[in-house]
């Protein structure tokens, strides 16, 4: 898994570079993402894949020992009692490959996203 590398150029690309055990996470984090924000941009930016809808919304990545989700700092803050059992930073989960990925916390925090974004709005999906 060489993810310091050039950045693929697609979603599925960026996946397959993990081991398979891990990409079957990273595709039900992804499929979580889309059904949470069906309209949502997907595009890879910051070399991981990441979503917009009226802005930034959500980024996942994988690590070797966990899946990273980056849903900006409104993101984390909005969750803060949900994540505290979580590695977190300011905009920034770690959920340990070793432990059930909370695929329904996900959805949550990016239908929260899309609802700050779009109280925010512009109606673009802006970078």
């Amino acid at each position: 898994m060489d993810t310091q590398s050039k950045a693929p150029a697609t979603v599925e690309g960026y996946i397959a570079q993990f081991p398979t055990d891990v990409q079957r996470v990273l595709r039900k984090v992804r499929a979580t993402i889309k059904k949470a924000a069906p309209k949502a941009e997907e595009r890879i930016s910051y070399k991981m894949p990441g979503y917009y809808l009226d802005g930034q919304l959500v980024w996942f990545g994988g690590h070797p020992n966990h899946i990273g989700l980056y849903p900006t700092g409104e993101g984390i803050a909005s969750f803060k009692k949900e994540l505290a059992g979580y590695k977190t930073s300011k905009g920034a989960v770690q959920f340990p490959l070793d432990q059930p990925i909370p695929y329904d916390l996900i959805t949550k925090i990016v239908k929260q996203r899309v609802r700050q974004n779009q109280k925010k709005g512009t109606g673009k999906n802006r970078a």
